[in-house]
């Protein structure tokens, strides 16, 4: 991809890399902004790895005022240049970082390419799954997302997924609006 971009004569969007998913940030933007009216004093809690749609969550925190926790389990760590850059408090500890929060995200523990880890990422997982006790820790009006596809059992539980603090739905539709707003932008 950006060996495309160098190249190319028109914009390449980065829809989905091994670094970051911008696109998929915009729609968390949206959402987040469709669920609470703005983005002003908002606190996000990352639960999960640190993989591509951390990085470009952590990115996009500081650029319009959210506050954002971030836990992984040891070895999962995300960028700490991108944790310092976003003023993010880290921990190791899934509960503190839910606690109060005005939205809980997380993503899979096994991401494409990764699946020769699974097993592993499994059992060093534990403890980071998003469930209804995880959930009881936000903030009253707090909501949950997910990029999707959700591994029920695994990162989530169907609960958390399809519960009334779940926004994972909005979250999936927000991605063609945002996706569509770039391309737009872009073509102008």
């Amino acid at each position: 991809m950006e060996a495309l971009a160098r190249h190319a004569k028109v914009p390449v969007v980065n829809a989905l890399s091994d670094r970051a998913h911008p696109l998929q940030a915009l729609a968390d933007l949206l959402t987040l902004k469709e669920a609470f009216g703005g983005w002003e004093g908002l606190e996000v809690a990352w639960v999960g790895d640190g993989n591509n749609v951390l990085n470009s969550l952590l990115e996009v925190t500081p650029l319009v005022g959210l506050r954002i926790r971030v836990a992984t389990p040891r070895g999962y760590e995300p960028d700490p240049q991108l944790l310092k850059r976003a003023d993010a408090h880290f921990t190791h500890d899934p509960r503190e970082a839910a606690l109060g929060a005005h939205a809980l995200y997380t993503d899979v523990w096994t991401s494409m390419g990764q699946e020769a880890e699974r097993e592993r990422r499994l059992r060093d997982f534990q403890g980071f799954q998003v469930n209804g006790e995880l959930l009881e820790l936000l903030h009253p009006e707090g909501i949950f997302l997910h990029c999707l596809p959700a591994h029920y059992g695994e990162e989530a539980t169907e609960e958390a997924v399809h519960g009334g603090r779940s926004r994972v739905f909005d979250q999936a539709e927000n991605r063609l609006h945002t996706a569509k707003a770039v391309l737009l932008t872009l073509l102008k």
